[in-house]
């Protein structure tokens, strides 16, 4: 095999791990769309609190990034219901701009005041397996990154599973596709509306739990996180999750190999020429459906 395949099947791998985590934050974006028709740009702000929820965790009590899922994650849940009953719900509806408005103001206020408490120097978590990676032949993986796309595609699973075999979930899926019949069925969308984007919030802070062991820990970490999203969810079809997932995929494959064979300085490139075209060509997304469950 020679050189110049191995270094494109090492990008294609490490783009491959990079998408699993993106797919975790468009995920629990594009959910809370679906199901809410609310545009969230708060999301990468709540990815950054779950990443300093896990810095909390491992400098207080030496908990494992991977352990302190299970603190994190309903930790996580039940801040989204809460923004949601108390300030979210009060835009369900409305025009997209007072949404927006909305969750910008929220994305500030998190960013500010993550600053007034923790500080504006970075942050970072040291573990044991930090610097350790899997070699496959040529290939190789660094450990955390592998740990981190595990559990982002453990997550995507189980929430696959609670949307097509739960009771809870089929709700969920029946007011994002027939609100008024989901009503007529006795199902209440106010409380899908709080599940949902409790259970999107939680998805964010999950993908801030796994990146912790090897990205820094800032207040304003989040926006890289955030405008990521908003490509893979307009990539994928606005509220389409399988769309979202392979989206994720397409979206870290092009970022590692724009920065394999351009420049690191423009990972990104690609992955905005990508999306410029899909506005152009292909509005509805790559699977051209959009709120499909």
């Amino acid at each position: 095999m020679g050189m110049q395949v191995i270094i494109f099947i090492q990008a294609v791998v490490n783009g491959i791990m990079i998408g699993g985590i993106y797919a975790l934050v468009a995920v629990g974006l594009t959910l809370i769309f679906g199901v809410m028709d609310v545009v969230n740009f708060a999301q990468g702000e709540f990815v950054m609190l779950g990443m300093f929820v896990t810095y909390l965790l491992h400098l207080l009590l030496g908990l494992d990034p991977t352990v302190s899922i299970i603190i994190a994650l309903p930790i996580m849940f039940c801040l989204g219901a809460l923004v949601q009953k108390t300030l979210i719900a009060r835009v369900v509806g409305l025009p997209h701009e007072s949404q927006i408005l909305l969750t910008l103001g929220i994305s500030v206020l998190l960013m500010n005041l993550t600053l007034l408490i923790m500080g504006a120097d970075p942050h970072s978590i040291q573990t044991s397996y930090k610097f350790s990676s899997i070699q496959i032949g040529p290939i190789l993986i660094m450990l955390p990154r592998f740990i981190a796309f595990a559990v982002a595609m453990v997550a995507s699973i189980i929430l696959w599973l609670f949307l097509s075999r739960t009771e809870l979930g089929r709700g969920l899926r029946a007011v994002a596709e027939k609100p008024e019949v989901a009503i007529l069925m006795g199902i209440n969308p106010k409380k899908m509306h709080w599940l949902a984007f409790g259970v999107g919030i939680a998805l964010a802070g999950v993908a801030g739990t796994v990146v912790t062991p090897f990205r820094y820990i800032y207040p304003n970490v989040g926006q890289v996180y955030v405008l990521i999203a908003f490509v893979i969810v307009v990539l994928g079809g606005m509220g389409d999750i399988p769309g979202a997932i392979l989206g994720a995929f397409v979206i870290g494959v092009t970022e590692s190999l724009t920065s394999q064979y351009v420049a690191l300085d423009l990972a990104m490139l690609g992955p905005y020429i990508i999306f410029i075209l899909v506005l152009l060509f292909k509005p509805t997304g790559i699977l051209g459906k959009g709120r499909a469950y």
